[in-house]
């Protein structure tokens, strides 16, 4: 009895073709998932938050603990785009009453270009505190540093989209 034989005789063999395919397929497959990570990266990483995160990182269950203690909430909202938009942070207290910090300082930034940050001059209007800005399209964050009355810091930074 005689084995069947096949009529292509490159079924089975590792040829040129198949070498190729191989080949683009892997890199196609690892460009692919480069490309998203380096977009995922990018577009979520806030920047710079500290200049030494072992220095920072010796009080910081301290100061976190503090801060909270205050009880303060805070929230961002926008209204309009472009040069003649306004931010207003809510900033209360544990029964809903808009704080009155001793000192606060606002920077808007964006998270990855520093060309387009605004130290806001905020303003107490309505319960809120408000200011004027130049918000283009994207996301923003509002960074706020500031001391209560008691003297405790407070640090807060708060990332909104402008559409």
């Amino acid at each position: 009895m005689s084995m069947p034989t096949s009529n292509n005789p490159s079924k089975g063999r590792l040829t040129g073709g198949k070498v190729l395919m191989i080949f683009v397929g892997f890199f196609g497959v690892m460009f692919a998932v480069n490309i998203f990570m380096a977009f995922q990266a990018l577009s979520t990483f806030p920047g710079l938050e500290v200049s030494s995160s072992y220095a920072d990182s010796q009080d910081f269950n301290i100061r976190r603990d503090a801060q909270e203690a205050l009880h303060w909430q805070a929230a961002v909202e926008t209204r309009g785009s472009g040069a003649g938009a306004t931010v207003i942070l809510h900033l209360t207290d544990a029964s809903g009453a808009p704080v009155m910090p001793a000192q606060m300082e606002a920077l808007l930034t964006r998270p990855t270009n520093q060309t387009q940050d605004q130290l806001l001059a905020l303003q107490l209007i309505d319960g809120a505190w408000q200011a004027p800005a130049d918000l283009d399209q994207g996301r923003w964050r509002l960074r706020l540093t500031g001391r209560a009355d008691d003297g405790t810091d407070y640090r807060h930074n708060l990332t909104f989209w402008v559409n």
